[in-house]
């Protein structure tokens, strides 16, 4: 009886050893085209399978990009067109010191002011961001775990959209960009 018991278990941690292990491209169709992003779980594990558990349960479909800063970065994954924040599940510890650098096409997490209070929430980088970087103002910095392999110019397109407030919410497109899905197309 107890092997059975171990088995599950056993089983459990070879999944999430081949989730960290593998690198996982995913792809995020929007409604102002295709996003290709490389993960990288050898740098970012813990963020990586937050992200692909995200994207796993379908949590980004319908979402959207709500804080777009042209010459500075496109944020999404939290909000549906209503601008109804979606309920994440829990934080992750921020993986910042990971020697990865907000560079232009990269994506990291977003995060309230506690260092660690990433959940859902993640950006693409629009130029190089070095004051993103650990070691930042708050000793963490923000948490980039892959970078954009195809579509930087949608990322371009999006960031270049009118944008307005809706309060509380500034920087938000005026026509939504709609995250229709995000899955994993490859893992190495």
């Amino acid at each position: 009886m107890t092997k059975y018991l171990k088995l599950p278990f056993f089983a459990a941690g070879l999944f999430a050893a081949s989730l960290s292990l593998a690198a996982p491209t995913v792809e995020m169709q929007t409604s102002q085209g295709k996003i290709v992003v490389e993960l990288n779980s050898v740098k970012s594990p813990k963020t990586v399978e937050n992200f692909v558990r995200y994207a796993q349960k379908g949590f980004y479909d319908g979402t959207i990009f709500h804080r777009v800063i042209a010459g500075f970065m496109i944020q999404g994954g939290g909000f549906t067109k209503d601008m109804t924040e979606k309920p994440a599940s829990g934080t992750i510890p921020n993986e910042g010191k990971n020697g990865l650098k907000n560079l232009r096409g990269t994506i990291a997490m977003a995060r309230r002011s506690d260092p660690h209070s990433a959940s859902a929430q993640f950006f693409i980088n629009h130029k190089d961001n070095s004051g993103l970087d650990y070691p930042a103002p708050d000793g963490w910095g923000y948490a980039v775990f892959g970078k954009v392999v195809r579509g930087m110019d949608v990322v371009d397109k999006i960031a270049q959209l009118p944008t307005g407030s809706r309060f509380p919410h500034q920087n938000v497109p005026l026509e939504p960009v709609v995250i229709q899905s995000v899955k994993i197309i490859e893992k190495k």
